[in-house]
């Protein structure tokens, strides 16, 4: 039986979806991690965290995963089979025989609508959402045919959601996936956008999170990041998300809120070319039992399991022995 999620929330996770992040090696020559200034995520998890043989670790406050994006399926890893498969728990690259994007194709838009965190949230009478929001632009696209979902808008709509909009992000509803708001300004034209700097754009996401039980917030730019540009941008760019998260991580109630940093395949992480990596990718835990839940994660379809475990959609396993200390 579904259990009735209560209102306000009691408990709430917020996913922190950041696309195209892997963890890479210490080669200063190929990875923007090593010379980016973070000391948000270096003070959270010690220094080199960003590298993947750590595994798996627990600090006082939060985990770190090395997660496994390829789920057992050969190639690359691609983001609408990397989010479909965070988004509901099932091994969709694997379902459907292969990895697949950027955008959904029938199968995966199939395997979306059968149910996600989101739809599953929905069901249970609880709050859900997407905190990103699109121009307008974007959905007369959509309307017209001239533009398909990702799989996370996807997702959303496919629960029944309204996608957040430029009124929202105009009243403090949403936040821009660029953080500050500087991209509607610049590049589409809105002059009525709050400007906000990067830690109060991270503030903001934490007290919106704080309002539902699940949302997720898609931050995309980060896979541009890594496709396009210089090592250089790709580390003032990660400079840029550490900012924003430590707004999040100051603004963040760990005893209520649990929060899930993630990634759908690696990309970033390696600037010597511009393909997705087979690289694991972070996952970063924040908040109560944040090790205990480290434990159960393994690869990308780990993620929806211990979302519903906090949310009360299971039983919370053992902790795994395995997770090492730091």
């Amino acid at each position: 039986m579904q259990p009735i999620l209560s209102r306000p929330p009691n408990r709430y996770v917020h996913l922190f979806f950041m696309d195209g992040v892997g963890l890479g090696t210490a080669d200063a020559t190929i990875n923007p991690f090593v010379t980016a200034e973070m000391p948000c995520l270096t003070g959270l998890l010690g220094e080199g965290w960003y590298t993947w043989q750590h595994g798996r670790y627990s600090t006082e406050r939060a985990s770190l995963v090395a997660t496994d994006a390829r789920l057992g399926v050969d190639g690359r890893p691609q983001s609408a089979t990397g989010q479909a498969a965070i988004l509901t728990g099932r091994n969709i690259p694997r379902q459907i025989g292969e990895h697949y994007g950027p955008k959904p194709n029938p199968a995966i838009i199939a395997a979306i609508e059968e149910g996600t965190l989101f739809s599953q949230v929905v069901a249970a009478g609880g709050r859900a959402s997407l905190l990103t929001p699109y121009p307008d632009d974007y959905f007369e696209a959509i309307e017209s045919g001239r533009r398909l979902y990702s799989a996370v808008p996807l997702a959303v709509t496919s629960a029944g959601l309204p996608l957040m909009t430029a009124d929202d992000l105009r009243n403090g509803r949403a936040v821009s996936p660029d953080f500050t708001g500087a991209g509607w300004l610049n590049h589409l034209g809105y002059e009525d956008i709050p400007q906000l700097t990067l830690a109060e754009s991270g503030q903001q996401v934490a007290q919106l999170a704080a309002t539902y039980h699940f949302s997720f917030f898609e931050h995309w730019p980060s896979d541009r990041a890594g496709h396009r540009g210089s090592l250089e941008a790709a580390a003032r760019h990660l400079a840029q998300v550490d900012a924003a998260l430590g707004g999040l991580l100051d603004a963040w109630d760990d005893e209520r809120g649990l929060l899930i940093i993630t990634s759908d395949h690696g990309n970033i992480e390696e600037k010597d070319h511009r393909n997705h990596t087979l690289n694991p990718v972070p996952t970063i835990l924040v908040g109560h039992n944040h090790d205990v839940l480290a434990g159960q994660v393994h690869d990308l379809t780990d993620i929806a399991k211990i979302v519903r475990l906090v949310l009360g959609f299971g039983q919370l396993a053992e902790k795994n022995g395995g997770a090492g200390s730091r």
